[in-house]
Formats: structure tokens, sequence, C-alpha cells
């Protein structure tokens, strides 16, 4: 089989160092799809003792702001983490976690205190001890699971801004001390603007938390492949270009076997997968976000038949892409 779009003269071994830029590139891909669904943001008011235990958050990132006061952030088998004042902790797949004012203190369940977190709505928890008082925004961030790539699965269970980083990002300050203003305005779009208002909290956030493991690959294992990492950032921004398995393989210098089953390893999926969920989302982007005519759609994307294009995009998204556009305009 002929390899598509390689350049033999810039054919490397998958251990060579990585290229300036490469996991700028990497991460980048990390934020581009990410687009919230919708937001439960609550605000803390506790007094120690005071500590609780949240589960799982599938399909949604979790956000911590200490507003005022301070307090631990713990997990099974991970370091405990202080959070002071300023602090933004940020659980990009929503690990499960305790917050507590000691990290050896045992918690009640969210759900006993917050029955009730659906999207789109607000809530307060009220802890009235007699020892040090502290404020907190915190928010569920939920994400369309099926946008979100798999390498969201390869990033550390927490991510974590101290004050003075925060502020050296001064619109994700003055972004979160909106959100966690008591008095935020409340008026028409409300909520939407909140969701947006986040979304943007998330990104700016992430960023230079991302910047930061780009610098230490020792951090984040899929940095410390770069024929994985090339491989990963091909699919996502070189759609047009008809990739097999055997060609990406190719590109990085890699066998098809090797290749397989290292990028199931460091992206959590299948090679396949990941290819077709990107080409889906690129796809699903163009409907919706641009006026290209449906029959330039498929071209774009990688597919060069038109039938194969809608029978895989009728499978990923339970419509036909003229359904998804007239869908997605009616949403608007």
């Amino acid at each position: 089989m002929e390899t598509v779009g390689t350049d033999r003269h810039d054919q490397r071994d998958p251990l060579d160092p990585p290229r300036e830029g490469e996991h700028e590139d990497l991460l980048s891909e990390l934020l581009r799809p990410l687009r919230l669904t919708g937001v439960f943001d609550s605000r803390w008011h506790v007094r120690a003792p005071w500590a609780i235990e949240g589960d799982a958050e599938h399909g949604c990132a979790v956000l911590h702001y200490v507003v005022e006061g301070a307090c631990w952030i713990t997990a099974d088998d991970e370091t405990p983490v202080e959070l002071r004042a300023g602090d933004l902790a940020v659980f990009p797949t929503g690990a499960p976690h305790r917050l507590s004012d000691r990290p050896d203190r045992q918690g009640v369940p969210l759900k006993a205190v917050l029955p009730e977190r659906r999207p789109g709505t607000s809530g307060e928890i009220v802890i009235g001890g007699d020892g040090p008082e502290g404020r907190l925004l915190c928010a569920g961030l939920h994400y369309d699971a099926g946008v979100a790539t798999g390498l969201h699965t390869s990033l550390p269970w927490a991510l974590v801004l101290d004050r003075h980083q925060v502020d050296r990002e001064p619109l994700l300050r003055d972004t979160l001390r909106l959100l966690a203003a008591p008095d935020r305005p409340v008026g028409p779009g409300d909520r939407v603007i909140t969701l947006r208002a986040f979304e943007m909290a998330l990104v700016l956030a992430l960023r230079p938390l991302l910047r930061e493991l780009a610098d230490n690959p020792a951090s984040l294992p899929l940095l410390r492949h770069p024929g994985i990492s090339r491989a990963v950032v091909m699919m996502a921004t070189r759609f047009a270009e008809p990739w097999t398995i055997d060609s990406l393989a190719r590109e990085v210098g890699m066998s098809r076997s090797a290749f397989t089953a290292a990028f199931r390893e460091l992206v959590g999926e299948s090679p396949a997968r990941y290819l077709s969920a990107r080409r889906m989302q690129e796809a699903g982007r163009l409907l919706t976000e641009t006026s290209l005519p449906q029959s330039a759609v498929p071209e774009r994307v990688g597919y060069r038949s038109a039938v194969g294009f809608h029978l895989a995009f009728r499978k990923w998204f339970g419509m036909t892409p003229g359904e998804y556009r007239s869908g997605e305009a009616r949403a608007a």
C-alpha cells in the first residue's frame, strides 16, 4: 500500500526527541474540541470541621476555586494538596476526591448535601463549625463526551494553579471572581452567559497547566512518545488526508502492530476509533459552524466515498448529515 502524505526524507525514529512546538501542538488538541453542554455551580460557606466526598463524574470536569480561607484535596493513592485563597484546582476527568479542612478527615458524600446537581442549576453548601472559615466556588462542567478526545483520560487526576499563577492570567482571575461574586447579576440569558463564562475559565485554566506539562513531558506519558504524539496531531489537523492505520504507522516510522499497541496504551482507545471520532467531530463542526455545502464535507474529512461517509456519520451520530445540520440550526 502506498504511503499517504509521507515525505520519505521526513522519516523519523519514533523515539527521536520531539521537534520544537510539537508538544504544544499536541496539547492544543485537548482544548480545541472542548465545548461545555451544561454547568452546575455551587457556593460553599464552611467552617471547620468539615469534609465532603465527591464521586466520580463521568463526562464532566470539576473546578474548585478558593475564594477565602484554605482547604485540602485528597484522593486514594494520591498525595494530598493544600489549596489557599486564590488557588484553583481542575479535575479534567471528574476523578473522585475529597475536600476538607484537614487531609485526614473523613467526609460526608456530596450527594447527601447536594442531592440535585442538574446542569443549568446552582446550589449552596453551608457547614457551620466553630473553626476557621472558608468560601469556595465549585462547579461541575459537563461536556460532550463524544467530542472530548481520548487524550483527556491521559491527564493527571488534578491540575492546580496557585494564586500567583492565576494572577498571571488576568482574564481567568477576573472571570473566576465574577463567577464567585455573591451578588452576581441575574437576568435574561444568565445561564447561557454562566455556561460560556465557565467554559472560558476552564480553557484559560488548562492553557497554562498544559504549557507546564509540555515543559515537563515526564508528567504526561503520551508526551514521552513522539511517534504517537505526532500521529495524534496529524489525525487532528490533516483531516482531508485518507489516513489508514498502515499509513499513519509508516508516517511515524513504526510497524502497524507496535503503533496500534502503543496508541491504545497511551491514548486510551484504538487509533481507528480515535481517527473516526476526530473525523466525525470535524464533520459535525463543518455542518453546524460553516456554510460549506454538505456534498463537500466527506472529502474535507478524509472520505473519498460520499456513501461511506453518510453511513459512518449516521452510525456515529444516529442521524444523517442533513438531519444533523437542520437539527443544530433549530437548536440554535
